[in-house]
């Protein structure tokens, strides 16, 4: 017999309680999905670029070690890296250099690489609340008040110091607005051949489709501390920001470095040597890093994507960083480049030009007998075919020259904490 008893009668509320909890448990007793494991991450695409060096599109680490070379640190965790001289561009080696992630703040690199040539330190701006339309939820801030006014320098020191997205909101009012300022990035990285990077916004927030990757995000720092405004902004470790007021009686408050290998933190040292650049995290990307640094005569480029993070202090992207930096230092002249950062576009177009110039030149005397040949060639029905065949190989004999120009004459990027002609650089 089934007695019910309306006080033992189950309400909805307690039976979709009951039903929650049983899902719960269904699920935690459930095998895991096949080809599941704890702790997986994804992993990068079969097929990446191979701008700068076959093995750069490859997948793994990649190093070319000579007898006694030190191996790369253990317990790197970042999905991608990357160790380059500074100088000559030789990528001493990479994991997973190419594939395509989330920035996350370090793209502002690039943001700084396309407008910093615009605007004088001492060009003025006023805040308008419509600059700020848009800014993602959440974002970092140096802490622009509307209707005041601001310095490009200050800007700057709120992009570069602190991630400040409203500083990248402000510079890019004053470009013309968001819609030109990413044009604009996506058209500098085209130049700097970093074609694994798409801009969707300037300042690194989050966005569907916004990529970089290990490789381009050296490119970027490499290109921008050509700059002397640059590497003198990134190797900023605090600075005084307008706050409120007006004139004489304006207020500023000290803004520091986010850049722990630079002002270091808890349990993290300063490394030795370090002038930049830029970190940056989102929960999409992770924590982001690439860095410079001088060691004796080297200066060389390091950049993390995404480590795991198992200290969970934020520190292990300038952890791995620093220690593969020390590798780099250590591994120098003694491992085979993997790769190389490439030139941009302009110079290599002209090195072309004037590699072309110089075979015109030296083909001057001998233009009669290719020309005698070729008639030769045309009588015996193959003229066509032996116009292409010279054109075919001198374009692989420009290719190659232009490959060695660069090799011999690497971009002349100053060495960090020393002075040049634009001034100090730290």
């Amino acid at each position: 017999m089934l007695i019910r008893s309306s006080a033992h009668r189950a309400t909805p509320r307690a039976l979709a309680l009951a039903l929650a909890i049983a899902a719960v448990v269904l699920l935690a007793l459930a095998p895991p999905p096949a080809g599941a494991r704890s702790g997986a991450r994804p992993r990068p695409p079969e097929e990446m670029s191979e701008i700068g060096g076959e093995l750069l599109g490859r997948s793994g680490t990649q190093v070319r070690p000579e007898d006694g070379a030190p191996k790369p640190p253990d317990g790197i965790s970042s999905k991608a890296w990357i160790v380059a001289d500074a100088e000559s561009g030789e990528v001493l080696a990479a994991r997973n250099a190419h594939w395509p992630l989330a920035p996350a703040s370090t793209i502002k690199m690039l943001f700084a690489d396309t407008l910093l040539p615009k605007f004088d330190r001492d060009d003025l701006y006023r805040a308008r609340p419509e600059h700020f339309t848009g800014m993602g939820a959440g974002s970092s801030a140096v802490g622009i008040s509307d209707f005041q006014t601001y310095t490009v320098e200050d800007l700057w020191h709120g992009v570069l110091l602190v991630s400040g997205n409203d500083a990248v909101h402000a510079l890019s009012a004053m470009n013309g607005g968001k819609k030109t300022t990413v044009e604009e990035m996506n058209a500098r990285a085209e130049e700097l051949q970093a074609l694994d990077t798409h801009v969707v916004n300037p300042d690194g927030y989050d966005a569907r489709g916004q990529t970089s990757s290990a490789y381009d995000l050296t490119l970027f720092a490499r290109s921008a501390m050509r700059n002397a405004d640059f590497r003198d902004y990134v190797s900023t470790a605090t600075y005084d920001f307008p706050g409120a007021g007006r004139g004489e009686n304006r207020e500023t408050y000290q803004i520091q470095n986010t850049n722990r290998l630079l002002v270091g933190d808890v349990g993290l040292d300063p490394y030795p040597g370090i002038a930049g650049v830029k970190n940056g995290y989102t929960s999409n990307a992770g924590y982001t890093f690439t860095g410079v640094a001088e060691r004796g005569d080297r200066v060389l480029l390091v950049t993390c994507l995404d480590p795991k993070g198992e200290g969970g202090d934020g520190l292990e992207v300038y952890r791995e960083a620093a220690a593969l930096l020390d590798w780099g230092f250590e591994a120098a002249g003694r491992v085979e480049p993997v790769g190389e950062l490439v030139p941009p576009l302009s110079e290599v177009q002209q090195q072309e030009q004037e590699q072309a110039g110089e075979a015109q030149g030296d083909g001057e005397e001998t233009d009669p007998a290719l020309s005698g040949a070729a008639g030769a060639d045309e009588e015996a029905g193959g003229g066509a075919g032996t116009v292409v065949a010279v054109t075919a190989a001198a374009l692989v004999l420009l290719a190659a020259g232009a490959y060695a120009f660069h090799r011999r004459h690497p971009l002349p990027l100053p060495r960090p904490g020393r002075r040049d002609e634009d001034g100090p650089v730290v």
